[in-house]
């Protein structure tokens, strides 16, 4: 069944589709919002559009991979020439929230090596201030005792996320994530900058100043921020 999210998504990611252009290399976003947008993608590499993708994920590596899409890695291109992806929060100024797929570390590095950064989603995702989605921080196994204590004396409630089978969650990049509830985030800059200097953090979900435009589904229209 469609959803009115759903369709916000797919209006979106349509949407996106106009930053493309043929002969492009692309980063291919990680989560449901994403997804719509690859597999569109897809359709026009199947009409003709001659892109090669850089993927964020192990799973959008399979879904572009099934869809025909060909894909290459920082060995042979960089920079990116456009990213597709979604997010968790849109906040003020373009900042987001995003790592709830798992994949904030490989979303990062590809965002940082793109040219343009198109974030889309749908009207639940635009936040008058960033917090109310936890964050998640991928850390390393060995340390996460220890990041984990260091960000509840930050004033957040942290939970290990788990896979369905109740097992610690590992990332494609074999780390685990904390699910971190801060409530309204005051000051994102300052946290990301905080984090960032924890021994043990190898990425948070803290987008600060990377997307060039978003493009947000609303009932039957497209809003674009920037």
């Amino acid at each position: 069944m469609t959803t009115n999210l759903d369709h916000e998504k797919a209006l979106a990611a349509r949407a996106s589709l106009r930053f493309v252009q043929d002969g492009q290399i692309l980063g291919l976003g990680t989560g449901s919002t994403a997804a719509y947008a690859v597999r569109l993608l897809g359709e026009k590499v199947r009409d003709g559009l001659r892109i090669k993708g850089i993927p964020t994920s192990a799973r959008t590596r399979e879904l572009a991979a099934s869809l025909g899409i060909p894909l290459t890695t920082f060995d042979e291109f960089q920079p990116i020439d456009v990213t597709i992806d979604g997010a968790d929060e849109i906040g003020p100024g373009l900042q987001l929230i995003k790592g709830g797929g798992g994949a904030l570390l490989r979303e990062k590095v590809v965002a940082s090596a793109s040219k343009k950064l198109v974030i889309i989603g749908d009207s639940s995702k635009p936040v008058a201030a960033l917090g109310r989605f936890p964050l998640p921080v991928e850390v390393v196994g060995f340390a996460q005792a220890l990041v984990a204590k260091r960000i509840q004396a930050l004033g957040a409630a942290v939970t290990l996320r788990r896979s369905g089978d109740g097992k610690p969650y590992v990332t494609d990049e074999g780390h685990h994530i904390l699910d971190c509830s801060f409530g309204r985030i005051s000051d994102p800059p300052a946290l990301a900058r905080e984090l960032s200097d924890m021994p043990g953090v190898m990425e948070h979900g803290l987008f600060i100043g990377m997307a060039s435009i978003v493009l947000v589904g609303k009932g039957d229209e497209v809003i674009e921020l920037r």
